[in-house]
Order: C-alpha cells, then sequence, then structure tokens
C-alpha cells in the first residue's frame, strides 16, 4: 500500500495521531498529580481524546476521507487509550484488574480472529453498534473515576461493574459476527 500525504494528512488521521500524543501526556499527567487540578487536567486529555475519536470517524464518513491509514491508526490509538486509562488507574482503584481482564481477552479475541480474517481477504466492515456503545460507557466512566480519584468506591465499584457489562456484552455480540464472516468464507 503506497500512502499520499494526502492519505496521510486528512483530518480523521490528523485527530487519530493527536490522540495517540496525546497518551504519554496523560500517563505523566495522571501518574504524577499531586492536586484535584492535576487529576481535572488528566480528565480533560481524556475527554478530549474519546471527542476525537468521535469526530474523526464522522469526519471520515461525512466528508469522504476515509483511508486505509486511518482504518490501522484509529483502532490502534483506541486501543493503546483504553490501556493507558486502565494502567493507570488499576493502582488506584482494587478491582480494575477485572475491567483490564477483559478489555485484554476481547481485543485479543478480536485482533487474533481480525487477522487470521484479514489473511483470508474478509474483515468486519468496521465497528458496530454494540462496540460503539461499549467505547462510550468506557470513557465515560473511565473520566469521571480519573476525574475524581476520592469518589465513594461504592460508585467506583458501580462504574467498574456497568463498564465491564458494556465489554462483556461487546464482547459476546462480536462472536456471532466473526462466526458468520468464518461461514461465508466458502
Amino acid at each position: 500500500m503506497k500512502l499520499t500525504k494526502r492519505e496521510i494528512f486528512t483530518i480523521p488521521n490528523i485527530l487519530s495521531y493527536i490522540r495517540l500524543l496525546l497518551i504519554p501526556v496523560f500517563v505523566y499527567i495522571y501518574i504524577t498529580a499531586n492536586s484535584t487540578n492535576d487529576y481535572y487536567i488528566a480528565a480533560i486529555i481524556i475527554l478530549i481524546s474519546g471527542l476525537t475519536d468521535m469526530f474523526d470517524g464522522l469526519i471520515a464518513r461525512k466528508f469522504n476521507q476515509i483511508t486505509e491509514l486511518g482504518k490501522a491508526v484509529d483502532p490502534i490509538a483506541d486501543k493503546l487509550t483504553q490501556a493507558a486509562i486502565v494502567g493507570c488507574l488499576v493502582f488506584r482503584y482494587e478491582y480494575m484488574w477485572i475491567l483490564v481482564v477483559l478489555l485484554v481477552v476481547k481485543e485479543l479475541f478480536m485482533g487474533i480472529n481480525g487477522l487470521i480474517l484479514l489473511n483470508r481477504g474478509r474483515k468486519l466492515d468496521g465497528a458496530m453498534w454494540f462496540g460503539k456503545a461499549s467505547t462510550a460507557v468506557f470513557y465515560a466512566a473511565t473520566f469521571i473515576l480519573i476525574a475524581f480519584p476520592e469518589i465513594n468506591i461504592h460508585v467506583a465499584s458501580l462504574l467498574m461493574l456497568v463498564t465491564g457489562i458494556f465489554l462483556s456484552l461487546s464482547f459476546v455480540l462480536y462472536i456471532p459476527e466473526f462466526l458468520k464472516l468464518y461461514r461465508n468464507e466458502s
């Protein structure tokens, strides 16, 4: 695949690059936070990242700026951002490790099956609605956990539970989508 300057520098791709650049900034600010304002700044960075994630897809579709590079960079930026968030939060919230496990299992399943199918000339046609809903819930819940580190542990546990339910539901609903792709190979 030969990339042109025009494909590399589409607005959606630039938004994905910004998300990638925000990851180390978020991690540094979060792990060195000394005050409530530091946590607010870390949360604002995640909010910006989430908004750029939402807008890059909308802009790509509306203005016909979908590129093969964007199809690769966008999910990489998503997964790295999510990994950075749970990686930071796992040290603050006792049960965050459960979300880490769910996220890893789901993404390994998606990644491995995606690669197998891609090797066979097939692939999912973008994120499904339940994947998008799961991502939205993830960002909303983790935004609250980041912005309010002194949140009541029961509220934090509820946010993690809801996020886990959406991650699990997304994982379960993707299984038949992959099975359809495997069945349609012949």
